[in-house]
């Protein structure tokens, strides 16, 4: 069931949603200053939202205590500026832990992540994710992807729980969303259910998803070109075709390329790019790995080519 403050915040947002990673230092604990100092970068550069310990922020590899303090870490630096949403997810009574951890670091609504390993019908699913709304007062977003997949029909009965408000998409399926927004839109007409984009790199299928009416997405760019992830919003919002094509084909699809290369590349490759951007976040933790010396070479090149095609379209609008 929408209500403010969280929905409404997210419902006409000037900026992508900004997923950073989470810092290590060198004995490997987490960095809660370098976690600021990336955090703060994005929201300085317009991140319309800060969503902490989640798929990019290895909510996976995190104990409790350090989930703890890395989302007090972006609840402080945000300083209310935008929401901060953290991750919370594995089986039900864990989820809730964390649901409530979260609160008391001060966060604004959660992202509930699959459950952990198994695979569930969706009564189970449906009771899953009302206990977790209902464990505490945030507001929550359910995360469709892998393990999860829902029938038009539970997201319906998921729109109508008490305390969520949208349904994050990393699935991909065009067609299943456009039934699950129909039926959404027939059984509760008026109420302003949130639909997100939440696939890797996002910005490749932004297109597709506008079609059906879904604007918010999730970028991972934006964690380390945050100047390449915005000029592609604006250019997607105003309906510059000529930038947005431009870096489809020459920054994100090369990108997107890459990332398939390598398991977790979604994370890692993600990581890599912020220390080269210059702030060292630490390497990933297993089980991910890092990515190849060959593949961050490529990777300097695509940000770059990325940057290249920025400068030329500025040269060309002056």
């Amino acid at each position: 069931m929408t209500s403010a403050p969280l929905a409404a915040r997210l419902t006409d947002v000037a900026g992508p949603l900004f997923f950073p990673v989470t810092a290590y230092g060198p004995d490997g604990a987490v960095d809660p200053d370098v976690f600021r100092a990336h955090v703060r970068k994005g929201i300085d550069a317009g991140a319309a939202a800060v969503f902490a310990c989640c798929g990019t922020g290895e909510f996976h590899a995190l104990a409790p205590d350090e989930f703890r303090t890395v989302v007090r870490a972006a609840v402080e630096e945000a300083e209310g500026q935008v929401p901060v949403v953290a991750g919370a997810g594995y089986g039900t009574a864990l989820a809730v832990q964390y649901a409530k951890i979260a609160e008391e670091a001060g966060a604004d609504g959660l992202l509930a992540m699959p459950p952990y390993l198994v695979v569930a019908g969706q009564e189970g699913l449906l009771a899953h994710y009302a206990a977790l709304a209902a464990a505490t007062s945030l507001e929550t977003i359910v995360y469709q992807r892998d393990n999860v997949l829902f029938t038009p029909e539970t997201v319906v009965a998921l729109a109508r729980t008490p305390g969520i408000i949208g349904l994050k998409d990393g699935h991909g399926d065009l067609d299943r969303m456009q039934r699950i927004v129909s039926a959404v839109r027939t059984a509760l007409p008026g109420e302003d259910f949130l639909y997100f984009n939440g696939l890797p790199t996002a910005e490749l299928t932004g297109l597709a998803y506008r079609g059906i009416g879904v604007t918010l997405y999730s970028s991972a760019v934006f964690a380390f070109a945050p100047d390449i992830a915005l000029a592609f919003y604006r250019a997607l919002e105003s309906g510059d075709d000529g930038l947005v094509n431009a870096l489809l084909d020459h920054f994100y699809r090369p990108l997107v390329e890459l990332r398939d290369r390598g398991r977790g590349y979604a994370v890692s490759l993600v990581k890599a790019a912020v220390r080269l951007e210059g702030l060292d976040v630490g390497p990933v933790r297993t089980p991910l790995t890092e990515p190849s010396a060959a593949h961050i070479e490529e990777l300097t090149a695509i940000i770059a080519a990325g940057r290249t095609l920025l400068e030329k379209h500025a040269e060309n609008a002056r």
